[in-house]
């Protein structure tokens, strides 16, 4: 009997399929199991809590039961359920109440309306359906309620965590970093501001909406002194921790693009595209103050990418000029009317104060309300 001799190509290329398949597999379970753990621990939340609001008497002795249960729970299952675990299941069934579990369960399910009994409808899914409730991982929603203030932001982090992939370390990074504050601080200052508060479409974006400002790098642990290009090589070593704080539709495209203008020679330092606003983005970096000389050179990237890089059907590219410290006035008057969208942003290499954002945010929100107090006066006036 010929011993049949497969080729390396064709046996690599159908192992690694298999890998691929298998591994994909792995994670898909891994992920099913932790969203049944996950929603497992909110039922025992769920017994706890009605066990303590059965009577004054129950209510009195409930951190004893959390005691008394964590002893037995531990001899007969192992580790986990320690008293400090049993009351943080406590804790995400009070955060997660049964109203507003019935209500995803039942849009999932395909029916009309939660009514008026959640709780008792509850009843009528298994751990399975409950799951589907909480595709994040338990240590996930641990941060989530130890770590966030209130139920916006905690609806935040939880969205854009789902939304964005987060592990549980880039969770507590965008946590640590005051990621909301200054996502709504920079939604407020344009959009509120700037803008008034027109209705879009939920995935309409603007170039403004898109850039955050200021960005916060202090994954990079710069030392005092750098270069600008220390500045890029720090934020190509570590850009998946520069694309996290950058937004999730941005997507790097490439470093030191060179283009020719002339007989001169010029690069880009960092080159992105972003999704949502199907453009690509030009990033400048600056060690200084913002000046009208940045603004002058984005233009010209700008133009020369609109014609040479942009791709049928993509819009027109975004500029960015990251810098130590923007001026107001300079961006002012040099940014504003440009036939490009060119934006200043600040970086800072330290994580930010969040008694000042917490002042900036509710300035921001008071400038906004009296504009809208002017815009109502107008109104009537003209009436």
């Amino acid at each position: 009997m010929t011993e049949i001799v497969l080729s390396g190509a064709d046996y690599k290329g159908i192992h690694s399929d298999i890998i691929a398949i298998l591994e994909s597999s792995r994670r898909a379970a891994a992920r099913s199991v932790n969203a049944v753990i996950t929603a497992t621990y909110w039922e025992v939340g769920r017994r706890v809590v009605e066990f303590e609001q059965g009577g004054e008497n129950r209510a009195a002795y409930g951190q004893a039961l959390l005691v008394r249960l964590s002893g037995d729970l531990t001899k007969r299952f192992g580790r986990g359920f320690g008293v400090d675990n049993l009351e943080l299941m406590r804790l995400f069934y009070l955060t997660y109440p049964p109203s507003a579990i019935s209500e995803s369960l039942i849009r999932k399910s395909n029916e009309r309306s939660a009514g008026p009994n959640s709780e008792l409808m509850i009843r009528e899914f298994d751990l399975e359906q409950l799951a589907t409730v909480f595709p994040l991982s338990w240590t996930h929603y641990v941060h989530l309620m130890r770590r966030t203030r209130s139920t916006d932001e905690r609806t935040f982090y939880e969205t854009e965590a789902l939304r964005g992939g987060w592990s549980v370390r880039q969770l507590d990074r965008q946590i640590s970093s005051q990621f909301h504050t200054r996502a709504m601080l920079s939604k407020n200052k344009r959009t509120m501001v700037e803008k008034g508060n027109k209705a879009q479409p939920s995935d309409f974006v603007t170039p403004e909406e898109a850039i955050k400002d200021p960005y916060v790098l202090e994954f990079l642990d710069l030392k005092d002194e750098y270069s600008e290009s220390q500045l890029e090589d720090a934020l190509v070593h570590r850009l998946e921790d520069f694309l996290l704080e950058l937004g999730g539709d941005f997507t790097f495209v490439g470093r030191q693009r060179r283009l020719r203008i002339g007989e001169s020679w010029f690069r880009v330092d960092l080159l992105f595209f972003h999704r949502r606003l199907r453009c690509l983005v030009i990033i400048d970096l600056k060690l200084t103050e913002l000046n009208h000389a940045d603004v002058g050179q984005m233009h010209m990237y700008c133009n020369y990418a609109r014609e040479h890089w942009t791709l049928p059907g993509e819009n027109p590219p975004v500029g960015l000029i990251l810098c130590a410290r923007t001026n107001a006035a300079v961006a002012r008057y040099a940014l504003e009317g440009l036939p490009n969208k060119v934006l200043a942003a600040e970086y800072h290499t330290v994580l930010p104060d969040e008694k000042l954002l917490a002042e900036e945010l509710a300035k921001a929100r008071h400038e906004w309300e009296a504009r809208r107090v002017n815009e109502l006066a107008n109104l009537k006036a003209g009436n």
